[in-house]
């Protein structure tokens, strides 16, 4: 398994300007500032970046702007995910055009497909590109939820490397792991990436990467080193600052955070609502001194 997918990957916000397009130039900043802070690489145009409220044209800016900013310098994976396949494959395409290391996409959703309907998604996708394949398994937004014993139809095959694992369902994190010790598994849910490590999992990808790596980065060193408490306890500390999130709504409330570091980040797209500014000052005395 290449060591460069392993560790900490931001998964990006995007950010808008007042005339509600994409900003490059402060998505180009979130960029540098993460690569500053030591991660290992950027998950692009995923969930977190709001992926399905954004044009193809949109989700092509994206990928094109990280991949300016960043290839070469770290790992990088863009989200085609689409429902559609040839819109997922169009997307492909582009991320090895533009010299992406992988693509990752979330099982197609809301028709219900069957399984093997979403095999073959999948694996028209690979028969497409010559980039790897990373399966986004999400079971809580895709009402898709892939077994350990469906995901070996995937993982026999060496052009799919591995699993972004985004449930609390940490029996199967480690039964894939236990299954395949040679692809990779990524914990999904920041709030408990010390029990997504400690079954075994490789790294991680998770949003609030955007604006605190170092504390997970934090973590995964402990954990590597066997400091179980050490780790314990910044894993706590963020995870006040992600209850203080959730209170709010992550997404709104991760664009506050950004905006008060000093990116210019702007709104989350509707239908997001905006937050009150008593949402805010309530997220942020809580979020501003643990950071």
């Amino acid at each position: 398994m290449n060591e460069k997918f392993k560790g900490i990957f931001p998964a990006l916000l995007t950010p808008f300007d007042e005339s509600n397009r994409v900003n490059t130039k402060v998505l180009e900043e979130l960029v540098d500032y993460n690569l500053k802070k030591g991660v290992d690489g950027f998950y692009v145009g995923g969930s977190t970046a709001e992926a399905f409220l954004l044009t193809d044209e949109e989700r092509l800016l994206v990928m094109k702007t990280v991949s300016g900013r960043a290839k070469g310098k770290c790992t990088l994976i863009a989200h085609i995910g689409c429902i559609s396949t040839a819109q997922a494959i169009r997307l492909a395409k582009a991320a090895q055009e533009m010299g992406y290391d992988a693509v990752s996409s979330v099982a197609p959703f809301y028709y219900k497909f069957s399984f093997n309907e979403i095999k073959k998604y999948y694996f028209d996708i690979v028969d497409a590109v010559e980039l790897p394949m990373l399966i986004y398994n999400f079971p809580a937004f895709s009402g898709v939820n892939l077994t350990v014993d469906n995901i070996k139809e995937f993982l026999n095959d060496d052009r799919f490397i591995g699993v972004k694992h985004t449930s609390n369902d940490y029996f199967a994190l480690e039964q894939f792991k236990a299954a395949y010790p040679d692809k990779l598994v990524y914990n999904g849910y920041d709030e408990m990436l010390l029990a997504g490590l400690s079954m075994g999992a490789d790294g991680a990808i998770g949003s609030t990467f955007n604006f605190m790596a170092e504390k997970f980065i934090k973590i995964r060193e402990m954990m590597a080193k066997n400091d179980l408490t050490g780790a314990r306890k910044i894993q706590k500390e963020a995870n006040i600052i992600i209850q203080a999130l959730c209170k709010v709504g992550v997404m709104q409330g991760e664009k506050a955070v950004l905006d008060a570091l000093g990116f210019d980040f702007g709104p989350a797209r509707a239908p997001f609502a905006s937050l009150t500014e008593a949402q805010k000052k309530e997220l942020l005395d809580v979020v501003m001194p643990l950071l």
